[in-house]
Formats: C-alpha cells, sequence, structure tokens
C-alpha cells in the first residue's frame, strides 16, 4: 500500500506562532497565570495540554474577570497575561484587556491583522465592508469587531445575492483567511455584477490555498484519504469536503487513535493530509500507524 502525505500539513506560520507564544509564557518563571482569549488552536491534544500545565482559556470579558479574580485568590495574579489567538479578535476586546490592566501578548496572525486594518480603514473612509467568510468563526467575528461603518458577513452567492445597496456605493470586499477560493470568486461575481464601486481585497492566505489544492490532487489519486485534524477547526473540515469531492473514501480523524483496520481494506493507495491545527507528532502517528498496517 502506497502512502501519499502531504508536504503542506499541520501547523501553519500563525498557529505555529501563537501555540509558541503559549509556551514561552509558561516557561517564563516570572510569569503569573497565562490565559489564552479562546482556544488557542483547534485541536484537542494541545488543548489538554496546555491546560494541564495551567493556561486558562477565557471565551469573554466576563470570564476573563472571572479567571483574574481566581488567579488573585490562588496567588498568580501578578504578571498575568492573556496570549490573543491566531484568529484575532476585535478592537473592542483590546479596551477591555487594557482596562483589566492584564498583560497582554499578542499572537493575531499577520494575514489576519492586515484584515483588521483594511476593515478600519474602509470604514473611515465611509466605505461598506463586506466580509466572505462563515458567521460564526472567531476569525470573522474578530473582523466585523474592526468595523467603523457598515459591515455584513455573507458565506455564499446566495446570501451575497440577497444584499442590496444604493447605486454607486462604495464596497470592499475582505476575506475570512481560511475561505474556500473558488467560493469566494463565485461570491464576489454577485457584487461585481451590479452598480457598485467595488474594491476587492483577497485576503485567502496563500498558505490555504496551497494546502487545498495539494489536497485536492492526493484525493483524486488516492483510493482512501484521511484528513487529521479537530473536529472544531474549520480549515480541516474544508479540506474533507474538497477530499471528499473527490475520494468517498475520506476520513476526518483527530488522532491515530480513530483510525481502524476496515478503512484500508482493498487500498493500493492512501492519502494524508492534516489541518492548520494540527501538530506534526499526531500527523507522524497517523502515517506510522498506516505505514504499519501496509505492511502487514
Amino acid at each position: 500500500m502506497e502512502i501519499l502525505l502531504a508536504e503542506n500539513a499541520g501547523f501553519c506560520f500563525g498557529v505555529e506562532k501563537a501555540v509558541d507564544a503559549v509556551y514561552a509564557q509558561l516557561a517564563d518563571q516570572s510569569a503569573g497565570t497565562v490565559f489564552t482569549y479562546g482556544e488557542i488552536v483547534h485541536n484537542e491534544a494541545v488543548t489538554k495540554d496546555l491546560a494541564a500545565k495551567g493556561v486558562k482559556t477565557a471565551e469573554s470579558a466576563k470570564d476573563i474577570r472571572g479567571a483574574l479574580e481566581e488567579a488573585k485568590n490562588g496567588g498568580g495574579a501578578e504578571n498575568a497575561c492573556v496570549v490573543i489567538r491566531a484568529h484575532g479578535v476585535g478592537a473592542a476586546v483590546y479596551d477591555t484587556l487594557k482596562e483589566q490592566q492584564l498583560r497582554v501578548v499578542d499572537a493575531t496572525c499577520p494575514f489576519v491583522r492586515r484584515i483588521h486594518e483594511t476593515v478600519r480603514k474602509a470604514g473611515e473612509a465611509g466605505e461598506t465592508v463586506i466580509v466572505v467568510g462563515d458567521h460564526d468563526h472567531p476569525e470573522v467575528q474578530g473582523i466585523v469587531g474592526w468595523a467603523k461603518g457598515p459591515i455584513a458577513v455573507v458565506s455564499s452567492p446566495e446570501e451575497a445575492a440577497a444584499l442590496d445597496f444604493p447605486r454607486g456605493s462604495n464596497l470592499t470586499i475582505v476575506s475570512q483567511t481560511t475561505f474556500r477560493r473558488h467560493k469566494f470568486k463565485e461570491t464576489v461575481e454577485v457584487f461585481s455584477g451590479k452598480e457598485y464601486n467595488v474594491n476587492i481585497v483577497d485576503t485567502i492566505c496563500s498558505a490555504t490555498s496551497v494546502r487545498q489544492e495539494e489536497a485536492e490532487r492526493i484525493a483524486s489519486e488516492a483510493d482512501v484519504m484521511i484528513v487529521v485534524g479537530g473536529a472544531h477547526s474549520s480549515n480541516t473540515r474544508k479540506l474533507y469536503e474538497i477530499c471528499k469531492g473527490k475520494c468517498s473514501a475520506t476520513y476526518l480523524v483527530q488522532h491515530a487513535g480513530d483510525l481502524n483496520t476496515q478503512m484500508f481494506e482493498g487500498a493500493a493507495r492512501v492519502g494524508i493530509t492534516a489541518g492548520a491545527s494540527t501538530p506534526k507528532n499526531i500527523i507522524q502517528e497517523v502515517q506510522t500507524y498506516v505505514r504499519t498496517r501496509s505492511e502487514l
């Protein structure tokens, strides 16, 4: 059995930078309790390891206040910090953290930060901003939090077609970094076909495009396709959807323990890829499992 392993799989630059930032704070003996604003990465193994080391996750300003009080009672509030994950957060969150007088380690992905600046400047210029992405994704929610004027989120051409602006409106369109490129183009075409002044800013991460294209190619050649990643990871789910479209025997697993020999029965080629939130060691464990079964 041949294994087709994607070269571009696992932690992307932004996620690796954010995870490393948390571990760096844990290694700093002068640092107090470490908080992350939301899960630092959508990977159960990583979040469990960080939690075991004392990292606390806050999903809102209220959570931060409660966690800070807990840290004070436990003696870890001094020099406590909050690590902003790669997804980024809205401008108001920074204000809240400043009010709490918390030390902030900003691990927002540079590509996401670029979107924040684009949205802020477009709003200040009086333009309407359109974000093409998943409504409930934390990255998109963070982007919306930088709007200085009208802003709308659409996830499909159908949603885009439902929007209506006055003729001659100035629109700036950006995208969630992990959105599928072909779907972004289809959605943008809806606005281009109307009498608007449209400024399209392609903010899809190049690493995302490369991963999706490679995964699609491998899946088209494989009898069985394994996508490794967190169940709640948006980019992992998109990889799964792409691969499923090319290989019906596509499986989404979080780690090697989710695999079984029945998945590979009769397969001559097994493809493996992984989401941007998947550590290399987990990919290696999956690869080892498949290779071991192929040698039986």
